[in-house]
């Protein structure tokens, strides 16, 4: 199938969609313009947060969490952010991309920007304001995403060209790492989300695609993309049954790909999972 693009190229890194009532809607971030992106009905509103916006969830009580350059903040209900201490002090390395597990913690791991091999590592934000290294020796930590009944953990180290899958312990973590697949073609994955089948869709940031992927590792599906660089996928919409699709312009040749930066859409006949908030 072919997904739809439903905005002009606005985002230089477009990436993290997710979807919340909260928010009336989707919405993504510009990494490395430090901003939000909504999606009204007839708008896009874009907000400035931070040097870096690496991914964004919702708070229980109002709110969100936010991870930023070098680690993590909290946005009040009334709008105001407070950003946490910060996680490590070198210049050299940000925050990329995250999400909540089934308790209400919230994930985000880093990458160097100069992607030095195992630079990086995989953090958890406890709802106590905890920070716990969860994987070390990263090199682009990207989509992690949990199973329908939160026993597994997908999550894809981009160089590695695989998507990882772990067994899940709420109080130990990530356990009994192996390979779900490895992509074909030397694809390299990027953001990914679960769908409530328990099927993971991963996008294909060197393949302008994402794919679907059974639990047993079997390809079962490909959106194709309107654009090269494909970053990141999740379900939204009123009945969670649409595949938002961010891109990027960072390292492309906008005029040979002119529709980089650009959100897209696929109508996939399956439905996604709620959006997890965090319990901070």
């Amino acid at each position: 199938m072919r997904a739809e693009q439903i905005t002009d190229p606005i985002a230089y890194h477009g990436e993290g969609p997710a979807w919340s009532p909260s928010w009336g809607g989707l919405r993504w971030v510009d990494m490395l313009a430090g901003d939000f992106l909504t999606l009204r009905d007839d708008r896009i509103e874009r907000q400035h947060v931070a040097e870096v916006a690496a991914a964004v969830r919702p708070r229980r009580g109002g709110g969100e969490v936010i991870g930023i350059e070098r680690g993590f903040a909290l946005e009040s209900p009334d709008g105001q952010i407070d950003p946490l201490p910060e996680v490590w002090t070198s210049p050299g390395i940000r925050m990329n991309e995250g999400g909540c597990d089934p308790q209400g913690n919230f994930w985000c791991g880093s990458m160097a920007y100069d992607q030095s091999p195992g630079a990086a590592s995989l953090y958890r934000l406890s709802p106590d304001g905890r920070v716990d290294i969860m994987l070390e020796g990263v090199t682009v930590s990207n989509g992690l995403e949990w199973s329908p009944d939160g026993s597994l953990a997908y999550y894809n180290d981009t160089p590695t060209g695989q998507v990882a899958v772990f067994d899940f312990d709420p109080e130990e973590g990530l356990r009994n790492r192996r390979i779900l697949v490895e992509l074909p073609d030397g694809g390299r994955p990027d953001g990914l989300t679960v769908d409530s089948e328990g099927c993971v869709w991963t996008a294909v940031v060197n393949g302008g695609a994402v794919h679907r992927y059974r639990p047993d590792g079997t390809l079962d599906g490909i959106v194709d993309v309107g654009a090269g660089k494909v970053t990141a996928c999740t379900f939204g919409g009123e009945n969670l049954d649409r595949l938002f699709i961010t891109t990027s312009q960072e390292n492309v040749d906008t005029a040979a790909d002119p529709l980089a930066g650009a959100l897209f859409v696929a109508e996939v006949g399956v439905a996604g999972l709620p959006l997890r908030e965090f319990a901070g």
